[in-house]
């Protein structure tokens, strides 16, 4: 039984935080990627610079929910989960909301200048290219996917500039290549649900077909696994980390096997949470990047 809006109204404060929607926060854990792999985490100013990026993050996604939930009140209103959110069940007001968005996004991009001008620069670009995501490439073909995938290799970044250490290009072309993966993996899960009433969901779902996403996805999955494989190889760390290239194949197999045996690959963040298997490999595969870098190096 669907919830009531008066159910939908918790309070400004709490309902303040929910248009971050800090569900989609895991997005943002890329950012410590740079961190792990340089051992930076192990020095507890470096942890602390990269647990403030990572919030960052969230906050300057969080603004572009903001922005989106805004213009969209209207449409979301007459959407049968979206109508639950925020500004569109009137928790909110719409103006609120977005002078709460303007006042976090400024502080957020101060913040950032504190610690490193450019990764305050690099906040902004992240935050104008999801607005333009959002009101117009959303809508372009190949080059919506594309945008996501920078969009994550702009966090990978971001992670290396707040705690000043330089990222090899193996590592920014692997983190695209991944990001690439899991949108196009996103992008059939949506058509595979709305075979018949493409253009009810996403536009630019009609431009797609499930062939064509197949194809890329085998050209992407391939490039991915042989990226990484150089990666470990040329990061200029030990050569051990080749170790762990078994949990990066078995978890991108593991992914297809969800997409096309199961239907699943919508929600990334919520597969990660929820698959056993993938979840699990993803707590290895950390565990033995830091366990070789300590002691195989």
């Amino acid at each position: 039984m669907g919830k009531s809006l008066a159910q939908a109204h918790p309070g400004v404060p709490i309902s303040l935080i929910k248009l971050l929607r800090p569900k989609q926060w895991t997005k943002n854990a890329l950012v410590f990627a740079a961190p792990i792999f340089s051992l930076s985490l192990l020095h507890w100013s470096l942890f602390w610079q990269a647990i403030i990026g990572f919030f960052l993050f969230c906050f300057v996604s969080g603004c572009v929910y903001i922005l989106n939930d805004f213009f969209d009140r209207e449409a979301d209103r007459n959407h049968p989960e979206k109508r639950y959110r925020p500004i569109a069940s009137g928790a909110v007001n719409p103006y609120v909301a977005l002078v709460f968005g303007f006042l976090l996004l400024t502080t957020s991009l101060t913040t950032a200048f504190i610690f490193n001008p450019l990764f305050s620069g690099l906040l902004l670009v992240y935050f104008l290219m999801n607005v333009a995501y959002s009101m117009k490439l959303k809508h372009i073909v190949i080059m919506d996917v594309m945008i996501i995938a920078f969009g994550f290799v702009l966090r990978a970044i971001g992670g290396g500039l707040m705690i000043d250490v330089p990222l090899t290009p193996w590592f920014l072309v692997c983190t695209m290549l991944l990001s690439l993966f899991l949108a196009i993996s996103k992008r059939r899960h949506e058509i595979f649900l709305l075979q018949n009433e493409k253009e009810g969901h996403r536009k630019v779902l009609e431009k797609y077909s499930i062939q064509l996403l197949d194809q890329m996805s085998n050209i992407v999955t391939t490039a991915t696994i042989m990226a990484y494989s150089l990666f470990t190889f040329t990061s200029g760390r030990t050569v051990q980390l080749m170790w762990t290239i078994p949990f990066v194949i078995y978890g991108v197999f593991r992914y297809l096997y969800l997409v096309h045996m199961e239907g699943k690959g919508g929600k990334p963040d919520k597969v990660l949470l929820e698959d056993k298997h993938i979840l699990v490999t993803v707590v290895l595969y950390g565990i033995s990047v830091i366990l070789i870098l300590l002691f195989l190096e």
